[in-house]
């Protein structure tokens, strides 16, 4: 299953991404947040209160990228669960400098050059119960963007979540809805993003769910077909 929030004034979407298996007696689900950009006490209040209401146990806490928006709840996030944060090696810059972009960008987030960090690389695959999370490198919205493939176990016959079945790709700020991300902020690069798009998003199947870390889910047989960045 995969759970989509919007949160914070960016209106920034964090996943949660959890296996389907029917637990056994004292077994709790397993779960990954994505982005966890609760900007407000409330929207933190939404977050832990779907984890505890479906019986959830967080393993991960993944990060698609660590621009400033995406990661407003981070330090929350990864105290209340006792977690790192799992994210690729070339955003730590960006983790670093959060505190004075967030005074920039309106968000009053803490210093996070603290926080404990497990590295991410290309091609890595996470566990979730019946689930798999494939993790790609796509920069060129800035450094260190990761996209997280989610298949299940079986390919024969997958669950069915309400709002995204899998299998799916979250894109965070590389690829949206009939778009891209921006390639202006630092370390952005139009032809990097380009590239990756096409050789490591572009290359799923037509029937995968995207889930951008901005506005609404889409699918890699729309994008192909219709968005004229990719022509």
């Amino acid at each position: 299953m995969i759970k989509q929030f919007t949160f914070n004034h960016y209106e920034v979407n964090c996943y949660v991404v959890s296996d389907d298996r029917v637990p056994t007696e004292g077994e709790k689900r397993q779960c990954a947040i994505v982005d966890p950009a609760c900007e407000a006490s409330f929207e933190d209040s939404q977050l832990l209160q779907y984890i505890e209401a479906e019986g959830l146990t967080v393993r991960h806490i993944l990060l698609t990228h660590a621009h400033v928006d995406h990661i407003a709840g981070l330090r929350q996030c990864c105290e209340h669960f006792g977690l790192p944060v799992t994210m690729h090696k070339d955003g730590r810059k960006l983790l670093r400098q959060a505190e004075a972009y967030g005074s920039i960008m309106g968000f009053a987030v803490d210093d996070m050059s603290d926080l404990d960090v497990v590295e991410l690389n290309d091609g890595d695959v996470i566990e979730l119960g019946d689930l798999y999370v494939e993790c790609r490198y796509v920069p060129g919205h800035c450094p260190g963007s990761m996209c997280f493939v989610v298949t299940t176990h079986s390919s024969v016959s997958p669950y069915r979540a309400a709002s995204s079945p899998t299998p799916a790709v979250i894109t965070g700020d590389a690829l949206f809805h009939f778009s891209i991300g921006r390639t202006d902020l630092p370390g952005g690069s139009y032809p990097l993003l380009i590239e990756k798009i096409k050789t490591r998003i572009m290359t799923l199947p037509d029937d995968y769910t995207v889930l951008p870390g901005h506005g609404i889910a889409s699918s890699i047989g729309k994008e192909r077909k219709y968005n004229s960045f990719l022509a």
